[in-house]
């Protein structure tokens, strides 16, 4: 288990690295200037000039990138007795830090990593994404969670009843659920639940999970906000978990120590639930980590339509104000998320199935 942890880990970290330096590389060359974006179209020359030298944009590509892998790095160097104008090498920037080696022109610190500063704002990007985030993995986890409970519920009632009827109305289910862009079903599902019928479900097209309260109570929770956003989100997965769940459970009730077991006399429900089950749901928990990181995708979509305050505005709010601090450390963020997220299903498919600890 110890090398198998080791080897995910590894891999993990290589899939990290490739993915910050992609989106690094993209939106350094992309046409843009963030110094601009901070200062406005109208402002001259030698004051653009000062923000680039301020946020190290006047630094050669390869620098600015061995300068931002110093900064999320757990371990960084830095030059000794640097100068307080320096925005890279200023080990104070990061806090609470801890120093392992110093000598006098480099020192070696033990840190946190640090996500740098929003361009626009001035704000810590931690504390940004410190806000942020909790909402988008609170929706996430509640739509995979619907997604779960009811695709595995409705693909067992659909492997046991089996008919024609059954089978044609989960493959029109799984097409349309599969088809349905996530931006699409967002202003459909609020039209509907959240404008003509709004009498009767009582939802709002607009909302997060807190809000300010009229009565003067301050913010307040609301969770019916979370219906429309979860289920929107969490239609996709449905479709795919309900079809996956049918098919493989048809399959290994077809397997010989299922028909064994039946020969023994075995409850049907004991055989389907302990049994034949615990093996159909492997290939559904390995489609789930993939689809978890469609869902973080497409919750960028869901929270515009629905105004959710997560990690979603965050990011549109960057994209278009050109804040690559903000975008990175987002990135980052979900990238490391995904990442732990893969290596916890192979353990629990390890456990489901242990001829896959080989591996």
């Amino acid at each position: 288990m110890g090398a198998f942890l080791l080897r995910r880990l590894t891999y993990g970290i290589f899939v990290l690295l490739g993915v910050l330096t992609l989106v690094f590389v993209l939106f350094t060359i992309l046409p843009g200037d963030p110094a601009r974006m901070v200062l406005g179209q109208r402002a001259d020359m030698a004051s653009v000039e000062a923000i680039r030298q301020e946020l190290g944009l006047n630094e050669p590509l390869q620098m600015q990138y061995l300068h931002f892998l110093n900064d999320i790095s757990p371990l960084s160097f830095h030059k000794n007795n640097v100068k307080a104008d320096n925005w890279f090498f200023e080990p104070t920037k990061y806090g609470t830090h801890l120093v392992l080696f110093q000598s006098s022109s480099i020192v070696f610190v033990l840190k946190k990593p640090y996500l740098r500063k929003s361009y626009q704002s001035r704000r810590n990007v931690t504390d940004i994404l410190a806000e942020a985030f909790p909402m988008t993995l609170i929706l996430a986890s509640v739509s995979m969670l619907f997604a779960m409970v009811a695709g595995v519920l409705i693909g067992v009632i659909a492997a046991i009843i089996n008919s024609r009827l059954v089978n044609r109305l989960i493959l029109v289910f799984s097409v349309l659920g599969m088809s349905l862009p996530s931006f699409f079903a967002a202003i459909l599902f609020a039209w509907i639940f959240a404008y003509v019928f709004a009498d009767y479900t009582g939802l709002s097209m607009f909302g997060s999970l807190y809000e300010v309260d009229d009565a003067g109570r301050g913010e307040v929770l609301r969770l019916r906000n979370l219906i429309l956003p979860a289920f929107t989100l969490g239609i996709r997965p449905l479709a795919i978990i309900v079809e996956l769940t049918r098919t493989t459970l048809m399959e290994v009730m077809s397997q010989d120590y299922i028909r064994t077991a039946m020969a023994k006399g075995l409850s049907r429900t004991r055989i389907i639930g302990i049994h034949a089950l615990r093996n159909a749901l492997n290939p559904v928990i390995t489609a789930v980590s993939g689809w978890f990181a469609s869902l973080m995708a497409g919750a960028v979509f869901v929270e515009y339509v629905f105004d959710w305050k997560g990690i979603g505005v965050v990011i549109v709010d960057a994209l278009e104000k050109y804040d690559l601090p903000v975008i990175m450390g987002s990135v980052l963020m979900i990238a490391v998320i995904l990442i732990l997220i893969n290596i916890v299903v192979d353990i629990l498919y390890g456990f489901l199935d242990p001829r896959a600890r080989i591996a």
